[in-house]
């Protein structure tokens, strides 16, 4: 049996975490090639745009800075706000990260749903829908790198990608993203389990094969720690702050998501979204499970840098030997 691991950083870093965002992308890249050297499957970044917490806005930049310290793992963004992109301009960001990368880039389209970030760019969040099939239909022809009409011209980015191009996927929690990914996309990413039977639906209906259950279930983050009670004394903080900005979004722009504000750790740690385990503990649950696969996010709600190495070397020292052999 073996274990199976991906790491996934959006870069918030709080005031409180007293740590520089210089410090913050340099740890990430220490840890995108160390996680590489060990098998990682998938290295993610999120975007977001004007947060308070430095949220990461440029997701590309990253992986490629990651894509040059890597040489296996899939590189994600989960997931690209098409919105605020030029479509052609995006096409030749991705082709030359394709290239850096040996085609290791997978994309997650999705419309947003922050208002602020539709304020800030000057988007109407009705344009969406329209956005994001446009930004789908120009990225699936400029990936041919033959020439192709858009907005009325005639076009072509060069150069080629590196075979086919990214994997173009979309994101979302609505069933008219559901659907819409199901006619546009290479596949679908639901932020929410329950809008996935749309996509299941509309695929059958288009006459392909029945695409099976939801590629993901609940979300959780799971850190480890020799000591779980001082894990939690160190770590909660910085869930709180996670589960509270994410939920503070999702509560203002009526989303559809997995987190929620808590008022204490007693309270955030009865949701069971985040936990702190042992690795014997981690060991036991990830053999007990059809698939063993650890999804770490290492810099969670700003992390110290140096708690985050704590509980990789432990994934590293202690969870990993056990799957060995």
């Amino acid at each position: 049996m073996s274990v199976f691991f991906g790491l996934r950083f959006d870069f918030r870093n709080p005031a409180f975490a007293g740590t520089s965002m210089a410090d913050k992308y340099a740890a990430a890249l220490d840890m995108a090639e160390w996680a590489d050297r060990l098998g990682c499957l998938a290295l993610t970044v999120s975007e977001h745009h004007g947060s308070p917490d430095g949220y990461l806005p440029s997701p590309l930049p990253m992986l490629a800075a990651m894509a040059a310290r890597t040489s296996t793992s899939r590189l994600m963004v989960a997931a690209l706000v098409a919105p605020f992109y030029e479509p052609l301009r995006l096409a030749e960001d991705l082709v030359v990260l394709d290239h850096l990368s040996k085609g290791r880039v997978d994309l997650i389209v999705a419309g947003g749903y922050v208002r602020d970030e539709f304020d800030m760019y000057g988007v109407p969040m009705g344009e969406r829908a329209v956005r994001v099939t446009e930004t789908i239909a120009t990225l699936r022809a400029a990936f041919t790198g033959e020439p192709f009409e858009f907005r009325g011209r005639t076009v072509q980015v060069t150069p080629a990608p590196y075979a086919t191009g990214p994997t173009l996927l979309l994101g979302g929690s609505s069933e008219g993203a559901a659907r819409r990914a199901a006619r546009i996309a290479d596949g679908f990413i639901p932020s929410v389990p329950e809008v996935w039977e749309f996509y299941r639906d509309e695929v059958q209906q288009l006459g392909r094969p029945d695409p099976g259950a939801s590629p993901i279930g609940e979300t959780r983050t799971v850190a480890l720690a020799e000591d779980v009670e001082q894990g939690w004394h160190q770590m909660a903080p910085y869930f709180m702050h996670e589960t509270n900005a994410y939920g503070g979004w999702l509560a203002a722009n009526d989303g559809a998501g997995p987190y929620r504000p808590v008022a204490d750790i007693d309270e955030l740690r009865a949701s069971g979204q985040y936990a702190v385990l042992t690795p014997e503990q981690f060991v036991a649950e990830l053999k007990a499970a059809p698939f063993a696969f650890a999804q770490f996010h290492p810099l969670c709600g700003g992390m110290p840098i140096d708690l985050a190495w704590s509980s990789l070397r432990l994934f590293e020292q202690q969870v990993m030997p056990a799957f060995e052999g």
